[in-house]
């Protein structure tokens, strides 16, 4: 029995800051943003590579992040800042073009699902550091195991993103692509200020 409690109290502490650092669900109108236009079935198969990037790139992570990190000297702000750089930029392009992506998934081009869905958004800076951290304190298969049930989490609520556009209609998707495109502006901003302040700081 003690054993099965200390197995639940790791998972709940390994697995809620893994759950706020994802945050899925303020994701999900950058997904409409970026699969804007897009038939159900291509917004699936960006979803599925998105999600497949977010696990390989975490499962790496957990195994050699720390040694990567280490071997090219690379710091957890230097992602900071690249990955807010990355995403700064294609928000200013909706902004300004209407389009973050020329490339549909119609063609085969699902670079999107890749960057930045993947990553910086469902795996970025925060869940990276993240797992450095837990796998300092808990056990590898622990840290593992939260971190694929929050990809299952994730997928769950993509998947609801196909009812979320029939609900919104053409209209209200392109007002909504407009605001969230401002608002993933604004975290690229965030995240750079975060990465260059802590440089500053250090």
């Amino acid at each position: 029995m003690d054993v099965f409690l200390n197995l639940l109290r790791d998972f709940g502490l390994t697995f809620v800051p893994l759950f706020v650092a994802m945050d899925s669900i303020s994701t999900v109108p950058i997904l409409l943003t970026i699969t804007h236009g897009m038939p159900d079935k291509a917004r699936s198969l960006v979803i599925r590579h998105a999600l497949i990037t977010a696990l390989a790139l975490g499962l790496a992570f957990i195994a050699i992040g720390k040694g990567i990190f280490i071997f090219m000297g690379i710091t957890v702000n230097d992602f900071l800042i690249a990955g807010g750089l990355i995403l700064f930029l294609l928000g200013a392009k909706e902004l300004v073009v209407g389009k973050m992506f020329e490339a549909q998934a119609s063609t085969g081009d699902n670079v999107m699902g890749i960057v930045p869905l993947g990553t910086p958004l469902v795996v970025g800076p925060a869940v990276l550091t993240t797992l450095l951290i837990l796998n300092d304190q808990y056990h590898i298969a622990m840290v593992t195991f939260s971190f694929v049930v929050n990809l299952l989490i994730s997928w769950l609520f993509f998947a609801q993103a196909n009812r979320l556009v029939k609900l919104l209609g053409r209209g209200g998707v392109m007002a909504l692509s407009k605001i969230f495109a401002l608002l993933l502006a604004a975290i690229a901003v965030a995240m750079i200020h975060r990465g260059v302040q802590s440089m500053m700081q250090g």
